[in-house]
């Protein structure tokens, strides 16, 4: 295997797993994943032309940046990061992230996306926070000596909120994504992809007086009016579906940034 295969695929993987000791299993399997992912990605493709681009694009972005770096580590990150970088934008799926959700208006601030739209009297606000929400839909068993490794797609499901508010009171809803379909709700045959964890009514402004039950403990039939009242305003399977595919989009562009400033930083630009 020559030197830059070698950096290119097995370097990523091996750091990472080898750093599952040293961070939380969540975060591992995480960061596991999205190294695994990549390189799956690319041998979709050809694989002859890319290496070549990469590693004439990773000589330029190395000879670039190595003026202003002093320390042998930080000539290495440089390296890797040009590399990186290149992989995860031919991964990319949106280079644009939409600011329209069906019929809500889409802002986003660093790491928080809010989504809001009017419902006659009632306004409807959506927000949640992409920061640690990325993992695949399946496990896999890494085999260092299998050439192809089948994961699952991945996916940012993080957990979100629903305010209706209608004048002066709110009812929230705080919700996230179930691990298979079904699992939550009174009723297994349902197969909502998303659960409701906890309710709450309130004026003005909430605050630690302001009452919330779980999810869990509410009246089964109660659940399956709240979950039917939440697809008449518009938040129905479908719709948690496409915030699943904003959010996993809008997480990969974050990260992008993330590779980018981390490359501006360590070379000193």
């Amino acid at each position: 295997m020559n030197g830059i295969i070698r950096k290119a695929l097995c370097a990523p993987t091996l750091r990472v797993l080898s750093s599952s000791s040293s961070s939380s299993a969540g975060t591992a399997r995480t960061q596991t994943t999205r190294a695994l992912w990549n390189m799956c990605t690319g041998r979709q493709g050809s694989d002859a032309a890319p290496l070549t681009s990469l590693k004439l694009h990773d000589n330029f972005y190395s000879r670039k940046c190595y003026s202003k770096s002093h320390t042998k580590a930080e000539k290495e990150l440089v390296e890797f990061l040009a590399e990186e970088i290149v992989a995860e934008k031919k991964a990319q799926k949106l280079k644009t992230i939409p600011t329209k959700l069906d019929d809500f208006t889409v802002s986003l601030d660093g790491a928080q996306v809010t989504l809001e739209k009017k419902d006659g009297s009632d306004t409807i606000h959506i927000s949640f926070n992409v920061n640690h929400t990325v993992d695949a839909d399946t496990d896999a068993e890494v085999d260092p000596n299998q050439d192809d490794v089948e994961i699952g797609e991945m996916k940012s499901k993080p957990s979100f909120t629903i305010d209706i508010i209608r004048g002066n009171q709110t009812l929230g809803f705080t919700c996230s994504f179930n691990s298979q379909p079904g699992a939550s709700g009174s009723d297994d045959n349902y197969n909502d992809i998303f659960g409701i964890d906890e309710i709450t009514l309130y004026e003005g402004d909430h605050t630690e007086k302001s009452y919330s039950v779980s999810g869990e403990i509410v009246d089964g039939y109660l659940y399956d009016l709240l979950m039917n009242y939440l697809e008449e305003k518009g938040i129905s399977n479908e719709f948690a579906e496409k915030l699943v595919h904003l959010s996993t989009n809008y997480e990969h562009t974050a990260y992008v940034s993330l590779l980018e400033g981390l490359s501006k930083f360590t070379s000193g630009q």
